[in-house]
């Protein structure tokens, strides 16, 4: 399973970070290692991951925030906390903002393994491996590539249209919180970055309208929700 299985490892500790992200590649995963929790959000919008494992102290931003603001725009991808502490109340806290599983330190590097390999199953990894592609209506939409494609005719999307469809296309059905979409494309969610994330907004419906089945829904005070009924 290990091979096809990308991880998003958040680390401050720069030796248990680099130990753990050269452990886990040497058993198969694709690991991205990020310092802070600022940069894990950066690194979770630039690309598809299958796994998350989260230091819950770090620096800028700490692994309880980063998880949350993750399941506003993923309610699915299995999140797995690393503590230095043992006390209950942080555990309950992190299952109440989704958590899989928990890991308190020190912990052998077969039990993490153990643990995600669990967490996978119980999942249903099957469903993340084509993470990359979706379908709209009679639209294909791969994010990887940032290509819209219909009828044979593809066009090419920028970064945050792509970023900002892939949110959408990932919750389809679901509201889109507009603050966290903000904050994970923009960085922020001040009103200048509304304003740009509105024209960019207009611009995806410009691109879907010639498939009238397909609407991006105003969600008033909330977001955004994509449909394709």
């Amino acid at each position: 399973m290990s091979n096809s299985v990308s991880v998003l490892l958040a680390e401050d500790d720069e030796n248990l970070g680099t130990l753990l992200n050269t452990f886990l590649k040497n058993k198969g995963y694709q690991v991205d290692l990020a310092r802070n929790g600022k940069i894990a959000l950066e690194k979770f919008n630039e690309r598809n991951y299958d796994f998350l494992i989260l230091d819950v102290m770090m620096p800028e931003i700490d692994g309880f925030t980063v998880a949350r603001e993750i399941r506003e725009i993923d309610k699915n991808i299995p999140i797995l906390f690393l503590t230095a502490k043992s006390m209950k109340e942080d555990k309950l806290k992190g299952f109440e903002i989704g958590a899989d599983d928990y890991l308190t330190k020190p912990f052998s590097m077969e039990e993490l393994v153990a643990r995600i390999e669990a967490i996978l199953k119980r999942s249903g990894f099957e469903r993340e491996i084509d993470s990359a592609q979706f379908n709209i209506g009679k639209f294909t939409f791969d994010s990887d590539k940032r290509l819209l494609i219909k009828d044979g005719e593809s066009q090419k999307l920028t970064t945050k249209e792509n970023q900002l469809l892939k949110l959408l296309a990932k919750n389809k059905s679901e509201v889109l919180d507009r603050q966290a979409a903000l904050r994970a494309i923009w960085g922020d969610d001040n009103y200048f970055n509304g304003r740009s994330m509105d024209v960019y907004i207009a611009k995806l419906r410009k691109m879907l309208k010639d498939d009238e089945a397909i609407e991006i829904m105003n969600i008033h005070g909330k977001g955004f929700k994509l449909i394709d009924s």
